[in-house]
């Protein structure tokens, strides 16, 4: 093994796939295997994977689009990375080399283990990065990251020019550092932005941060007795060059509006709030029925107009709409006025949801924001500024939608820097 290790800050998805990658990849090449240490704050790492889906771990999306991703730096630059490793051999990956066959589930399009179990996609990972040699250190918070003081940023890295320092006031020469801490979602897996401390002291752009994916608020709560109802609906979010629209499940809370399709915009909402400007407009379709066949559908039925609506929607949710519109559920649908059915179509397919804000880091499922793109070479994730120090997944400037595409971006990341990390330390 080399004497000059390289140290990966982080044990989540970027960082094992990291340290997989520099340590051999999925074959474990022994002949001049780099060494790998793994620095992990958790008592065993892969939190985030533990909670996703429930505990099922929705490793994979089925599909992979490039245009759904978020960031404030180059698309284009983004692009190249997300892409960077196909998601067929993804899936090939953990089916293949992780033995953990994946099933797709239909109604959301989502990859997960068929044993239903995040814990096998933690374990395998882990397994893999031992069985190739990798140390692993948990419970260890790397506090401080420096380059050799008077060292050339130029020089080689065999050199070991940089010291990780650790809380307690250890500390760890190394030739490279990976830094995949996370973001500042989910603080309880162990996110606190420590990373993102880390490489703007460096002199690296971060861009502002906010809670993505996170559930909305609205206090005082006008729907809170529907906590508890579900159903799957399609939003919009208005903008000025153009709308945003999400579809998939609704969850009403007690404190305000969860699911996929909430938190798929919620970053509009969150962001108007914290520029100061006017509060996303956002607008709920309730059914899959639009506002054409709605107006026919009170025109021609028969029954009540809560009948109708109760054939479509959960009893309490119509009542509650019923509400809003203005309109008495007993009215016979031949005996409602053209100004009522109006209303009634307006709040069943256009209605706006009130919301006042969100619920935070506590509860979102990614960070937006995050190290400028442009100042990572994106075929290798090194920092542009800092020779030798690479950064992978929810630390950049980058987030997907719900359904494993940010599982996605930190494998791709993640991989990205283990091979040119592998590719740096290969003998002549």
């Amino acid at each position: 093994m080399k004497c000059d290790p390289i140290v990966v800050v982080g044990g989540g998805a970027a960082g094992f796939l990291a340290a997989i990658f520099a340590s051999g990849g999925p074959q474990g090449v022994e002949r001049d295997r780099n060494r790998v240490i793994l620095i992990e704050r958790t008592h065993d790492g892969g939190r985030k994977i533990l909670m996703s889906g429930g505990g099922r771990c929705n490793v994979l999306p089925s599909e992979l689009d490039p245009a759904r991703f978020v960031t404030a730096s180059s698309p284009n630059t983004l692009k190249k990375i997300l892409l960077s490793w196909p998601l067929r051999e993804q899936r090939r990956f953990f089916e293949d080399d992780l033995g953990i066959p994946l099933a797709l589930e239909e109604e959301t399009g989502k990859l997960f283990p068929v044993s239903n179990k995040a814990m096998d996609v933690r374990d395998r990972l882990r397994e893999m990065a031992e069985r190739n040699g990798v140390e692993m250190k948990f419970d260890a918070h790397v506090v401080g990251l420096a380059r050799e003081q008077g060292g050339d940023p130029a020089a080689s890295r065999a050199e070991c020019p940089w010291i990780v320092k650790l809380a307690g006031g250890g500390q760890i020469r190394a030739s490279r550092v990976v830094i995949a801490t996370g973001g500042l979602s989910i603080p309880a897996t162990g996110s606190d932005g420590t990373g993102l401390d880390l490489v703007r002291r460096l002199g690296h752009t971060i861009h502002d941060t906010y809670p993505a994916l996170t559930p909305l608020t609205n206090t005082p709560h006008r729907y809170v007795s529907l906590a508890g109802v579900s159903l799957l609906v399609t939003m919009e979010a208005p903008g000025e060059k153009r709308k945003l629209v999400t579809h998939g499940g609704f969850l009403f809370t007690h404190k305000g509006y969860s699911g996929p399709a909430v938190l798929n915009l919620s970053h509009l909402a969150v962001l108007s709030k914290r520029n100061g400007s006017s509060p996303q407009e956002i607008y709920v379709r309730w059914t899959e029925r639009d506002a054409r066949e709605w107006d026919r559908a009170l025109r021609e039925g028969e029954g009540s107009v809560l009948g109708a609506l109760r054939r479509q929607l959960p009893a309490r949710l119509a009542e509650a709409l019923l509400a809003d519109a203005r309109v008495d559920g007993a009215t016979a649908l031949s005996q409602l006025g053209k100004e009522e059915r109006l209303r009634m179509v307006e709040t069943l397919t256009h209605h706006r949801l009130p919301w006042t804000g969100d619920e935070g880091y506590k509860r979102a499922e990614v960070t937006g924001g995050g190290v400028a793109l442009e100042e990572i070479d994106p075929r290798t994730m090194e920092s542009r500024l800092q020779p030798g120090l690479f950064l992978c997944g929810e630390i950049l400037d980058a987030f997907g939608p719900i359904g494993g595409n940010n599982f996605a971006w930190a494998f791709a990341t993640g991989r990205a820097a283990g091979i040119e990390l592998a590719r740096v330390g290969e003998s002549p």
